[in-house]
């Protein structure tokens, strides 16, 4: 793992995703950060997110049909809920599986690790009577 120099861009991008309350776009990640560095391009953006990644800073998060979002590594097990309504990911603070590592499935699968998306409308598209 190689550790770049701190850059005003790097710490902005990297402040946005650990002060989202879910996985960004490079897209999400440029209009936020440009609140504060408006001559932010979307290709510094893609670089620094890969340097990021690199670093073992940052980490995908892949939802079928969609561009990869982007969140802090974090030491603790979680997984995302996806609004089908508006699109924002959300982060989850618990785990609805329970499937720990070593668990052995029939015929044999044995689980290493788990990702989870839940699908739905969040809370804010429910209050608004919004359909799915």
């Amino acid at each position: 793992m190689t550790v770049q120099r701190n850059t005003r861009q790097r710490d902005k991008i990297l402040q946005v995703l650990e002060t989202a309350e879910g996985p960004l776009t490079t897209q999400g990640i440029l209009e936020r950060a440009r609140a504060d560095l408006p001559q932010l391009g979307l290709a510094t953006v893609y670089r620094t997110v890969a340097l990021l990644q690199g670093d073992g800073r940052i980490s995908p998060v892949r939802l079928p049909g969609e561009e990869p979002r982007f969140e802090p590594v974090r030491a603790k097990h979680h997984h995302h809920f996806a609004c089908t309504n508006c699109q924002r990911v959300l982060e989850l603070d618990f785990c609805p599986v329970h499937l720990p590592s070593g668990t052995v499935l029939p015929n044999g699968l044995k689980v290493l690790d788990h990702h989870l998306t839940l699908y739905g409308l969040c809370d804010l598209c429910d209050a608004a009577g919004q359909v799915a």
